[in-house]
């Protein structure tokens, strides 16, 4: 698969797909809506096909943390950005510790 390097920008790439399946999910409309739908299947569908590949070099509990992390700090900042959701203070800096972590998790993680 070409190491851990590799593997890390794998799981990178899942968590970004999963920023968008959540984004298109919010157009979707019960999957009434065709284009949303798409989006939000072919989004999903490699999001998972990424963590997969990821998870092969690193520990699936580790890649699972850190796609989820990935998916929560990039969602709560496409809603914040693009659709004016509120963000308290608090809430950001939640947020900033929950992308130290994510950061961490992956400086801790031997090669």
């Amino acid at each position: 698969m070409g190491g851990p390097a590799v593997a890390w920008i794998l799981l990178v790439m899942a968590g970004l797909f999963e920023v968008a399946f959540t984004t298109f999910l919010r157009f979707a409309d019960g999957f009434r809506n065709l284009w949303p739908t798409l989006g939000f299947l072919a989004s999903a569908t490699l999001s998972f096909f990424f963590l997969e590949r990821a998870a092969r070099a690193i520990p699936i509990g580790l890649a699972y943390a850190v796609w989820v992390g990935i998916g929560a700090v990039g969602t709560i900042l496409v809603g914040r950005l693009f659709f004016a959701e509120p963000l308290s203070p608090a809430q950001l800096a939640l947020v900033a510790v929950l992308l130290a972590a994510i950061v961490g998790l992956r400086l801790v993680t031997p090669a």
